[in-house]
């Protein structure tokens, strides 16, 4: 891993062709940017995995990145403490237990307690309480209709979309092409099932991150010349319950623990 002291070291890894792909200005503002902790280099579109890579860690993006993250949380669990919790239960697809909220993510239940505190058996980390800890704030509470669509497809969804192939579905896609077995594994440990045939794909489950917020994942292996492809699909509602940037937040963090679960099964 690359230990970067200046921009310019950062800079004569990029395509200094300043595409605006990663909504910066320019290369140069791209690599002060990660330097600062702002960016990962893996934000790069135009970047193979191979130099992306020279970013993990080097830089402190990872670290700043959660430190800011666990800075919304906090915030955001002073919000809750002011609200009902008993009233948006129903709203958020939820029920009070012992005095806290419980919201079932993935097969599992977090509690919100009437401080915002959100406890879990589950591993608790902010790239999880923040869309969740939103959701119980900004949810309308309108039901998923089963209309599936891609993140660029959503109000905003294109500003993100570039974000969200690179750092969630093409993430996935090379963990399902290295293990075979992960979408089994999805089903039985998060409570995923089967969908129907959807877009052809050889695979369709489908997942609910948050109660009213469920995803579809869709595989196609390789055939003959054609490599294999992922997609991850939102109900058309998903941005009534939360931003594109938390439905983008929420994938990379769904993701990033398949990722660790896969590495420890492989």
């Amino acid at each position: 891993m690359a230990q970067f002291k200046t921009p310019l070291e950062i800079y004569k890894l990029l395509p200094q062709s300043n595409c605006r792909q990663c909504y910066l200005p320019s290369c140069l503002a791209f690599a002060t940017a990660v330097l600062k902790g702002e960016r990962q280099l893996a934000d790069c579109p135009c970047l193979s995995a191979e130099t992306a890579a020279l970013g993990d860690g080097g830089s402190g993006a990872r670290a700043s990145m959660d430190r800011n993250m666990e800075e919304v949380s906090l915030r955001l669990q002073g919000e809750v403490a002011g609200i009902d919790l008993a009233a948006r239960a129903p709203v958020v697809g939820g029920r009070m237990v012992g005095g806290r909220l419980a919201v079932t993510c993935l097969g599992k239940d977090f509690f919100i307690g009437v401080d915002g505190t959100v406890t879990s058996e589950c591993h608790i980390n902010p790239w999880v309480t923040v869309p969740l800890l939103r959701y119980v704030l900004g949810s309308t509470g309108v039901a998923p209709v089963g209309q599936w669509v891609s993140m660029r497809e959503l109000a905003d969804g294109q500003t993100w979309n570039p974000l969200f192939v690179q750092r969630c579905e093409a993430v996935l896609q090379r963990l399902a092409d290295a293990q075979p077995h992960l979408f089994a594994d999805l089903i039985g440990m998060f409570s995923g099932r089967q969908a129907p045939p959807v877009f052809d794909a050889d695979i369709a489950i489908i997942l609910a991150p948050l109660p009213k917020v469920p995803v579809l994942i869709c595989y196609w292996r390789a055939e003959d010349d054609l490599g294999s492809r992922l997609g991850i699909f939102f109900d058309r509602t998903a941005d009534r319950h939360l931003g594109v940037e938390l439905l983008h937040t929420l994938g990379v963090g769904m993701v990033s623990m398949f990722a660790r679960i896969g590495q420890q099964h492989g």
